[in-house]
């Protein structure tokens, strides 16, 4: 039995989304994601400038002058959201969770998939596969997946984001369009990435707390890691410990962001305080001219 809390979530969210998906994403989603192919739509007659190649010889010949076949982009898609639970997600000093973001975001994403009839799909990971949704339509769908990343407990506590991607690729054989949404605080995954990209588009949102960068002057501070539990002293109150904490971790984010480049693999940065809408339009339009 899930919870009234949660269907309240749930709903809220839908709401939330609903104008978004209508008056912003709708049509940038459906310009920026490409179908399986070419489809067969129908025979028209030839026109100066029509591709020779195109001429349906058959009905040529039945109605005694040129025709030739009309193609049409496939458009359905099949989008799976591969979503990151490990505890890290449980941080944020803003307004909210890193986790509470990313289901949000995940939200937006599915039923914008939905309104352009596409399957959405589900993996839940976090050091395991903890959770798989096949890809299916419709809006009941959809209300499942968001409720299964809201209502799930995770199991594990630190991330392997290279066992989903493997567990993605058995799984998923066509070409799908992967959200890996994640804070990326795990290693060992560049191969599994690469292997993925091949075969499935994959889009890479990372979800970053600011003091996850910037260390705050406020003394000794008791730092707990949230994936491993283990604890350290940190004295804030040093300028030096501060700009050690905040090159190190600038390093890790643009090394990131080199690995995703050199793969050809787009990505969008979120940051808990700030708004996720304006980093997702900047990517889509930005995609969708890539297409015009």
């Amino acid at each position: 039995m899930i919870p009234k809390e949660i269907l309240k979530k749930v709903k809220r969210i839908e709401i939330s989304t609903r104008g978004l998906v209508n008056d912003v994403f709708s049509g940038e989603y459906h310009s920026v994601f490409k179908g399986r192919g070419m489809e067969f739509s129908e025979v028209r007659e030839y026109q100066i400038g029509d591709d020779i190649r195109t001429i349906d010889w058959n009905v040529t010949a039945r109605m005694g002058h040129p025709y030739v076949k009309v193609f049409e982009e496939e458009r359905e898609l099949t989008v799976i959201l591969l979503v990151d639970v490990s505890s890290s997600g449980e941080f944020g000093t803003v307004e909210r969770m890193k986790g509470d973001i990313a289901a949000e975001i995940c939200a937006l994403l599915a039923f914008s998939a939905i309104k352009n009839n596409d399957k959405v799909g589900l993996i839940i990971f976090s050091d395991q596969v903890e959770k798989y949704v096949a890809p299916k339509k419709g809006k009941s769908h959809v209300l499942r997946v968001v409720r299964e990343i809201l209502y799930h407990e995770p199991q594990g506590h630190q991330t392997n984001i290279a066992e989903a991607l493997q567990f993605l690729s058995r799984v998923t054989t066509r070409r799908a369009v992967v959200f890996l949404v994640s804070d990326f605080i795990s290693s060992g995954y560049e191969k599994a990435l690469q292997i993925a990209n091949k075969r499935h588009d994959i889009v890479a949102i990372t979800v970053t707390d600011p003091r996850e960068v910037d260390l705050p002057d406020v003394g000794f501070i008791e730092l707990e890691d949230a994936e491993t539990g283990e604890t350290f002293l940190l004295d804030t109150s040093s300028a030096d410990v501060r700009r050690d904490f905040s090159a190190r971790t600038s390093e890790t984010i643009l090394e990131r962001e080199k690995l995703f480049r050199s793969m050809s693999v787009d990505y969008i940065d979120i940051k808990t305080n700030e708004s996720y809408i304006e980093p997702l339009v900047r990517f889509f339009r930005m995609r969708a001219k890539r297409f015009r």
